[in-house]
């Protein structure tokens, strides 16, 4: 039986059916993931990029402090409808390495901002068509360079006369609203990945019984969980001794840190809510639900007194505080949806062979 790469906190979701535990029938809540979330996600993210790349041709068009603001307002718009969709890892997403293109994170070498700015530099004219773009670094092609692009060193020029700049920028915007486009067309299909998601069986070469079709629903929020603790918060918030640093932290430049760890966050919780998860449960185990509504609740609280630019937050010893709290209720989560939830529905856990142990 195909084991479900599910990591929380050292532990791995396998579909072996636990003892006196039922699976449950996993038709009705995929068809509601699916139907009630992930494709309205991937429809206001396509929105978002088009809108993006509108307004971002237009500001070639006609330089100006307005338009600039408006471009990078439609960034922040773009990069909050990213979030809440980008806890989907799989799928139509994972093809042409598409979800790399729309954000190379992390990028612990700076390869991404040594590469835009030597496009930028050198005036690198393959970069500035989008058809051409798209087969460069993923780490030119989607929201990391873009937003150095917008927000980064000497971006005040696009106001006025920064053409290359500008027509990088353009193209880049271009393709994430081809990518974006495409991701939505793949979902929507009606004999597409979709289909298979909800429909396993022995023929079905993704999924073949109930268990496989949960793990890859409950991986969603388990590796989703891991990603915004050991990854986002854990990539720039120090420990003991150590500094933190801001300039590690992703969409530092564009002030979007905190409404990106919030929309991960949105996103899981609006997923676990629209996916009638909790209506699975038995009802003496209801409290596991609750729980989960509880955490997901307090760590949304918490970075919502959290918001300004990611160095002020640090530097505020309250602000810093709630994202500490933050990792700590992402690791409660993780053991109520990698243990509690998945032993539920018939999954038991193991332990991960990438914490360790």
């Amino acid at each position: 039986m195909r084991r479900l790469p599910i990591i929380a906190a050292g532990f791995l979701v396998f579909t072996a059916p636990v003892l006196a535990t039922e699976t449950p029938d996993a038709g009705p809540i995929i068809s509601r993931a699916v139907d009630d979330f992930i494709r309205p996600a991937y429809r206001d993210f396509h929105a978002a990029t088009s809108r993006l790349n509108e307004v971002t041709s237009k500001l070639c068009t006609m330089p100006s402090e307005n338009l600039l603001a408006q471009a990078r307002s439609t960034f922040s718009e773009t990069v909050d409808s990213w979030s809440r969709v980008e806890i989907i890892r799989f799928g139509p997403v994972t093809e042409q390495n598409r979800l790399e293109r729309i954000l190379f994170w992390p990028d612990r070498k700076s390869t991404g901002l040594r590469q835009v700015q030597a496009a930028i530099q050198k005036e690198d004219p393959t970069a500035t068509n989008p058809d051409t773009l798209s087969g460069k670094s993923v780490a030119m092609q989607g929201l990391g360079a873009l937003e150095f692009v917008l927000f980064g060193t000497d971006s005040e020029s696009l106001a006025s006369d920064a053409p290359y700049r500008c027509s990088f920028g353009a193209a880049i915007a271009e393709n994430l609203d081809s990518i974006a486009g495409k991701i939505e067309n793949a979902w929507e299909k009606p004999d597409g990945f979709a289909k298979s998601w909800q429909n396993p069986s022995e023929t079905n070469p993704l999924y073949r019984n109930n268990g496989e079709v949960l793990g890859e629903l409950l991986d969603v929020f388990v590796t989703g969980l891991e990603m915004e603790r050991d990854v986002r918060i854990g990539g720039f918030l120090g420990e003991a001794t150590e500094k933190d640093k801001p300039k590690q932290a992703l969409f530092w430049r564009s002030g979007q840190t905190i409404p990106s760890l919030a929309g991960n966050l949105s996103g899981m919780k609006a997923l676990f809510d629209i996916s009638g998860l909790a209506e699975a449960l038995p009802a003496d185990k209801k409290w596991i639900a609750k729980s989960i509504g509880f955490e997901f609740n307090n760590a949304l609280n918490a970075l919502a007194s959290a918001d300004g630019p990611i160095e002020d937050v640090l530097a505020d010893s309250a602000k810093r505080g709630r994202l500490t709290y933050t990792g700590v209720v992402t690791s409660s989560l993780s053991e109520l949806f990698g243990t509690r939830l998945s032993a539920e529905f018939g999954l038991t856990a193991g332990f991960s062979s990438l914490d360790g142990d």
